[in-house]
């Protein structure tokens, strides 16, 4: 089974702030796009999809809702200061950002692992679904109007 990992986008207001940031960094560092985090995920091979399932994505929690994921490319070392600090994780995320169905979620420190069943749908496929505009589904479901 393949794992997500959950974590709040902190200092971020909304989705659109998050995609500005990560342009900018991407444009300045064509390195690619990542979280640095000081923990190491235990469970990576389940992270990465290993068996040929595809990857987990890393789900943005933006004021108090999932918002939004981005598929999870793989982890390396970050350095610290000093030499003998444990390197930080650098989670290499895709650029790409999926919008997903904005549900409710308390806040917490760090990130969690986050199974395929509890993970919101993309508001693509909502949209699909409900023959609505992926927006309109969204400030629908956000108003607790749907």
């Amino acid at each position: 089974m393949t794992l997500h990992i959950r974590k709040l986008c902190v200092g971020v207001e909304r989705l659109e702030e998050l995609q500005q940031f990560q342009a900018r960094r991407l444009a300045q560092s064509p390195g690619g796009i990542w979280h640095q985090t000081r923990n190491w995920p235990r469970r990576q091979d389940e992270v990465l999809g290993a068996g040929g399932e595809e990857g987990g994505s890393l789900y943005w929690i933006i004021k108090g809702q999932m918002a939004a994921r981005q598929r999870i490319l793989g982890f390396e070392a970050a350095p610290r200061d000093s030499p003998d600090e444990k390197p930080m994780c650098r989670i290499m995320l895709e650029p790409k950002i999926v919008p997903t169905e904005p549900w409710p979620h308390r806040p917490f420190q760090g990130w969690r692992y986050l199974t395929p069943g509890e993970a919101p749908p993309d508001l693509a496929d909502v949209a699909k679904a409900t023959g609505l505009p992926a927006d309109l589904a969204a400030e629908l479901k956000a108003r607790g109007l749907w």
